[in-house]
């Protein structure tokens, strides 16, 4: 089932040990909080779209077809910059992937650090 967020929405396609796949979709002009994790790393493969992608100090944009890897610890962002729907697959690899394990630096939603999403 899908997951609704104030961004937009994901689901799980795949739930394995130790490995989690979901599909994303951002609004456009929506962005994701900033955020790292303890327990997994992500790569995020854009399929629809044009993702503005934060990963530590560096900023860039991921057009379709193309991928970024955050590394565990590392402190990122997904915005979609567009006017379209930004739909990407994201991989979560790591000893623990729930939702919980989310610490929010900056969040254009308010949510506190231990919010959903």
């Amino acid at each position: 089932p899908r997951d609704y967020r104030p961004w937009g929405w994901y689901e799980s396609l795949v739930i394995g040990p130790r490995f989690q796949v979901k599909r994303i979709v951002v609004h456009p002009g929506a962005a994701l909080s900033l955020q790292s994790h303890h327990h997994r790393a992500e790569h995020w493969i854009v399929v629809e779209g044009t993702a503005k992608v934060t990963v530590d100090s560096e900023v860039k944009l991921i057009a379709e077809n193309q991928s970024v890897y955050i590394p565990l610890g590392a402190i990122h962002r997904m915005e979609n910059p567009g006017t379209v729907p930004l739909t990407l697959i994201e991989v979560q690899t790591g000893s623990y992937l729930g939702e919980d394990d989310i610490i929010r630096y900056e969040d254009v939603y308010a949510r506190g650090k231990g919010a959903k999403g």
